[in-house]
């Protein structure tokens, strides 16, 4: 069998396993489908990983090609990580989230992406929603099933999430919204039995969702004891296999205290320089903490309006464009951007988030997704969010999520000839890169007229170490929100409302708040090596060929791009 040939058969049976995953992706042979839930379901994903990883090893080296022998290497890596994530961690066992984004992202492909026509899409998203009861009843199970009985001896035996469960029961009802949605996009259609069978469908699933919401109220939340924090050793071992880096947890995190002062510095610097013009009048305060949160205030009062921000990304966008265009940086993409409000299930995490078509999805639309503030807050509680989000942190934020960010990116990823690193994405190679190219956006002039802006930069920097720094402190050690808060507030220079959302979603994730720290520097180290071969052979570092050949082989883990692009 060949190379190739084998991958397809794995592929086959991995979109089969992982049927929302496949939609997700682009692959829409199973679009009616949801995973198999049930311990067999889980077993038999485990057979199947532990199987394509045996087939893959027995490969003889000697007949693959370097590509093929790369992407050998990443199916490797993924596959071992589903077998870690199935084996041991086991989130459908104490993590109720783990159904909010499922059902939510099973859901959200079909009916956000024009991948087909409407009532094909309509047809796989009513037998999804008829099968969200048994989905529902099997997360009940799961739940509640003896803690550490099965085969595996895989972490069943955690307590469910008492953080994860009221997350849950606050954004479930999102998966009722997109039901909802579902309807109503329904009417549309001329075909009366499929109308009928979508809106039946529809209120099957909005009331298996209200049956099981009011369960985990009654039920679920009074015995959920578990704490979110994973702990040292489960920690570690899924930084391994999440982050598929060379470095341990304590070494990035000695890696971010370093930065964490060196920028500090910056800002300060920065801030001393700025004071007078955006202090007016005012004596320089002795604590350079004052100082430097005496000039970000002045600058956050610049801010939109809360109904204004999706108007200001997108004209911002359009800017930078253009920017790029003059200075020949990278090639852009013609694949559409939409800039909506993020969809209710995945408010969650809260911020701005990038949602991409799949990448076997080739040419449809890009979501740059802005998380609208919760009615309930109050108005100190807004204008706090909003001063966080002002004027030029949107600016920051668009080059993150869009151009040259996130979007273009994907854009690129997305164009890769192998399926293999088109379907496995590194979420370290992705955040680093809109981490890294923001600051070649500042080294290349961008906002050069605006020294204000250099100094919002460092801190939407600073976020990014403190990240890494309160996600290892959370999970692998004790970190409380005093300490967290403190931390993002009086050392990040960060606003209220920002901080207690990030402090939220760090006990909601793990792991996933390192990659955007530990992919800058990754990818700061591919500059330094091109730069240094540049010189070595006589040449002028360009940034066009550089920033394009790190964006020309999908989106693979850290450690296999370095080889790629220097052959180490």
């Amino acid at each position: 069998m060949t190379f190739a040939s084998l991958v397809d058969e794995l592929l086959a049976d991995y979109f089969r396993y992982s049927p929302v995953h496949a939609t997700e992706l682009g692959n829409h042979d199973h679009d009616g489908a949801w995973p198999d839930l049930t311990e067999a379901g889980r077993q038999a994903r485990l057979a199947f990983s532990r199987g394509a990883l045996d087939r893959l090893a027995a490969l003889d080296p000697g007949g693959l090609s370097s590509a093929e022998a790369v992407d050998r290497r990443i199916l490797t890596t993924y596959l071992e990580a589903d077998v870690w994530a199935d084996a041991v961690l086991h989130e459908p066992s104490w993590n109720p989230m783990a159904y909010v984004y499922l059902c939510g992202g099973g859901l959200f492909a079909l009916l956000a992406r024009e991948f087909a026509p409407l009532p094909q899409r309509l047809a796989s998203a009513a037998e999804r929603m008829r099968g969200i009861p048994a989905v529902l009843e099997a997360a009940r199970a799961a739940l509640t099933a003896p803690r550490g009985t099965d085969t595996d001896a895989h972490e069943g035996s955690r307590a469910v999430s008492r953080f994860h469960a009221e997350k849950a029961i606050q954004t479930m009802r999102g998966v009722a919204d997109l039901a909802r949605t579902a309807a109503a996009e329904a009417e549309q259609l001329g075909d009366e039995g499929l109308r009928v069978a979508v809106q039946e469908a529809s209120q099957v699933a909005v009331a298996a969702v209200d049956t099981y919401v009011a369960w985990m109220e009654s039920e679920l939340l009074p015995q959920a004891t578990g704490d979110f924090r994973l702990g040292p050793e489960l920690y570690a071992a899924k930084f391994h296999h999440a982050l598929m880096a060379d470095v341990t947890p304590r070494e990035l995190e000695e890696r971010a205290r370093a930065a964490y002062a060196e920028v500090r510095g910056e800002m300060v610097r920065l801030a001393r320089d700025l004071w007078p013009t955006w202090r007016r009048g005012e004596p320089i305060p002795a604590g350079e903490g004052l100082l430097t949160r005496g000039v970000l205030d002045a600058i956050s009062a610049q801010h939109p309006a809360a109904d204004e921000l999706l108007d200001c990304c997108r004209e911002e966008n359009a800017r930078i464009e253009e920017f790029i265009r003059e200075r020949d940086l990278i090639g852009l993409a013609d694949e559409p951007l939409q800039v909506i409000w993020t969809p209710p299930f995945l408010r969650a995490f809260g911020g701005a988030m990038l949602i991409p078509p799949g990448p076997l999805d080739r040419g449809l639309d890009s979501f740059f997704a802005i998380t609208p503030m919760p009615d309930h807050w109050t108005d100190e509680q807004r204008e706090s969010y909003l001063r966080e989000e002002n004027d030029r942190q949107l600016r920051l934020l668009t080059i993150h999520e869009a151009v040259p960010g996130h979007y273009l990116q994907l854009a690129y990823s997305n164009r890769t000839a192998s399926i293999v690193r088109a379907a496995f994405q590194s979420g370290v190679f992705a955040e680093g890169w809109a981490v890294y190219v923001t600051q070649v956006m500042m080294d290349v002039g961008y906002g050069a007229d605006d020294p204000a802006l250099m100094l919002v930069h460092w801190k939407f920097y600073l976020r990014a170490i403190i990240n890494t720094m309160i996600d290892i402190g959370i999970h692998a050690g004790s970190m409380d929100e005093q300490e967290a808060m403190r931390l993002m507030v009086e050392g990040g220079f960060q606003e209220e409302a920002e901080a207690a959302n990030k402090w939220d979603r760090a006990r909601l994730s793990s792991t996933q708040l390192c990659e955007y720290f530990l992919g800058a520097t990754e990818m700061t180290r591919l500059e330094r090596e091109a730069r240094r071969r540049a010189e070595a052979a006589g040449r002028p570092f360009v940034w066009r060929p550089f920033l394009e050949s790190v964006l020309a082989h999908g989106s693979p883990p850290m450690p296999i791009i370095r080889d790629i692009l220097f052959d180490t």
